[in-house]
């Protein structure tokens, strides 16, 4: 199976001012081409070759793991953000995240803390296991909840490339404006 490049649901500045087009044609065209490339010149002739991403990132490990994990990761992060997103999560996702942190401004407040907490670079995400209950997890570098047996929902990335030249080293900034381009109906179909 060769991988491709995904089309981003918006043009390369609709996320302004919160992610810059600049960021949005170096992080997208550049880094997560990259990964594209490296996992489809690293996976002909092993048994992942035509295996889908999910069961890649589950059981490799190596360099095929890290691309594989990058691209799962940078799929459902440019897929989760409109320019016409923010406010809140509505219906089951929201009621599951006001059961588990008792407020959505709550939930916010931790998942930023993890964020700008994780150190080094990586990842902070929502997910669910298989009974629908939620936690937040810090995944560094490519890792995905995917190889935990969980499902993500959101995920912020953390890695400087994703937000340097718009916040150079203000990662909770960067966290903090985010929230302003979630597209929760994607985020609540992953739910």
């Amino acid at each position: 199976m060769k991988f491709e490049l995904i089309k981003l649901p918006y043009a390369a500045d609709a996320l302004e001012p919160v992610i810059s087009q600049a960021t949005i044609e170096f992080h997208h065209g550049k880094h997560l081409q990259a990964y594209v490339n490296n996992l489809n010149n690293l996976i002909p002739g092993t048994k992942y070759e035509n295996a889908p991403l999910e069961k890649i990132v589950a059981e490799s490990d190596g360099a095929i793991f890290n691309n594989a994990g990058q691209i799962l990761n940078h799929n459902l992060y440019f897929t989760q953000f409109s320019p016409k997103g923010g406010g809140e999560p509505k219906g089951k996702l929201a009621d599951a995240i006001k059961a588990t942190w008792g407020s959505f401004e709550d939930f916010k407040k931790e998942f930023n803390a993890a964020g700008a907490g994780l150190f080094g670079s990586g990842w902070v995400w929502l997910a669910k296991d298989k009974d629908g209950k939620l936690s937040i997890t810090k995944e560094a570098n490519g890792s995905n909840p995917v190889a935990k047996g969980l499902t993500p929902i959101l995920g912020f990335d953390v890695w400087e490339h994703a937000y340097y030249l718009d916040y150079q080293n203000r990662r909770p900034d960067h966290l903090n404006a985010l929230w302003q381009i979630v597209d929760w109906d994607t985020v609540g179909e992953r739910y």
